[in-house]
């Protein structure tokens, strides 16, 4: 067994002792070897088919008997629910949780520990999409569970839209992982990481782009040329290598992923062809059987703003999911997986009517307050100066305003008026992918209080 494999052994088996001591605690009996044997197995990503098969078992045995009375067991000694998908990322928390009021355990099981675990001693600091072994991460429970509905479905196409920093990426990830265990072959593609050659290529180049970065991450030889074809035109070819290569190389589902895609808004000439292409994908599962097997999934900041016959639009067929704010019930979630004791929710009041619940600011903030080197009042007293926490996230918004001098005399008309205001159509976009103002009806609001204090000085 080399060393990496022997690590994972020792963190699960810290797990198993932690599960058992509790259940003796509870006066339940402690995990027997099938028990055993399934926790091992999902610990290591494995499915119930692969775990019945290595250990000669039934697999509605271990599915549907073994399982669910295990995980009803566990999740009544850690009062969380626990199932296959979350089993790691509930007992890492609970475990940091316990670690929160019994410091030793870190200092006698630190090289057990996991990685999102340790985390407790210093915190990784909140930036980016939220890894899927992070205990932070706030589930937003019917949002997932309407989605994985979704995207089972044969000819999916589930579209999310939100404003920057709200959580899109790391919802697409868990979509992913969660696919990944149906054995559906996986694609994602972050549209942010399209080259300025390419964009400005023209729909030749940018398809062709698209389908061999979707061959190579499906370990496929690209072969574009053996189904490109100029005389035919570079959509019909991109939909012939879809449909002849891509789709029948295997059997399995494909999901294909695409984050960022208002990245291509700001490119008409190659929007106003790539998502009627999309679209027409769509609507030939209708038609042909083979296309049901390719499940969309589009994500993007705000609506388009490219002209489209509605007929062509992908932005209007499919699963609508609009990603918002955190509730005060998500913040005080959050708060509590770092260890705040937030029962009287003052703190979380104070928060969310400076930061209006915006998931970015207020991980930010609440990272900040576990720390404990600032009180929730100091903190919020500097939010919107050059000293405050959020000094970058408002300085890039200002360089961006500067940079367009139209949206910085919209935001201030905003910042001069509590009433809701009708702003141009492509102003608006924009203000909306940064994450500046909200829909209020066909008009527009400041999104938070933090905005309207630091643009009005």
């Amino acid at each position: 067994m080399d060393t990496k494999q022997t690590t994972d052994s020792i963190k699960l088996d810290f797990v198993l002792e932690t599960i058992n001591s509790k259940l003796l605690e509870t006066k339940n009996h402690p995990l027997n070897a099938t028990e055993t044997i399934i926790l091992q197995g999902i610990w290591d990503n494995k499915t119930y088919n692969i775990v019945a098969e290595e250990a000669s078992y039934s697999l509605s045995y271990l599915s549907n008997v073994v399982a669910p009375e295990l995980f009803r067991r566990i999740s009544d000694i850690i009062g969380q629910r626990v199932t296959k998908k979350n089993f790691r990322v509930e007992l890492q928390t609970y475990l940091l949780l316990q670690a929160t009021s019994k410091k030793t355990v870190v200092s006698q099981h630190s090289e057990k520990l996991s990685p999102s675990v340790t985390q407790l001693i210093s915190p990784r600091f909140p930036s980016g999409s939220i890894s899927l072994d992070s205990p932070f991460y706030i589930q937003r429970v019917d949002i997932e569970k309407q989605v994985y509905g979704e995207i089972e479905k044969p000819g999916a196409l589930v579209r999310i839209k939100a404003p920057q920093e709200m959580g899109k990426t790391s919802l697409l990830l868990r979509v992913i992982n969660h696919v990944k265990d149906l054995d559906y072959r996986t694609v994602y593609l972050d549209l942010q990481q399209v080259g300025q050659d390419i964009l400005t290529g023209g729909i030749n180049k940018f398809l062709r782009w698209f389908c061999a970065n979707i061959a190579y991450q499906l370990n496929l030889e690209p072969n574009l040329d053996d189904y490109w074809d100029e005389d035919i035109g570079s959509k019909i070819s991109c939909t012939l290598y879809f449909r002849n290569y891509l789709l029948q190389s295997n059997n399995s589902p494909l999901l294909l992923a695409l984050d960022e895609v208002n990245q291509i808004f700001e490119h008409p000439e190659i929007a106003k062809d790539f998502f009627p292409l999309l679209r027409s994908w769509y609507e030939e599962a209708k038609r042909l059987p083979v296309w049901l097997n390719l499940r969309l999934v589009v994500v993007h900041s705000t609506e388009i703003y490219v002209p489209l016959q509605l007929k062509q639009s992908p932005f209007n067929v499919g699963l609508p999911i609009q990603l918002g704010s955190f509730s005060l019930e998500e913040v005080l979630e959050l708060a509590q997986s770092y260890g705040l004791d937030w029962s009287d929710g003052e703190e979380a009041h104070l928060l969310m009517a400076t930061t209006g619940g915006h998931p970015a600011l207020v991980h930010l903030a609440i990272y900040h307050l576990s720390r404990e080197d600032v009180t929730i009042r100091q903190l919020l007293e500097t939010a919107a100066t050059s000293t405050g926490i959020y000094a970058n996230h408002l300085r890039r918004h200002q360089v961006k305003l500067e940079e367009e001098p139209e949206l910085a005399i919209a935001v201030q008309n905003l910042v001069n008026t509590n009433e809701p205001t009708l702003l141009e159509s492509i102003i608006a976009y924009k203000l909306s992918s940064m994450g500046l103002i909200k829909s209020d009806g066909n008009k527009v609001t400041l999104t938070c209080d933090l905005y309207r204090q630091y643009f009005r000085s």
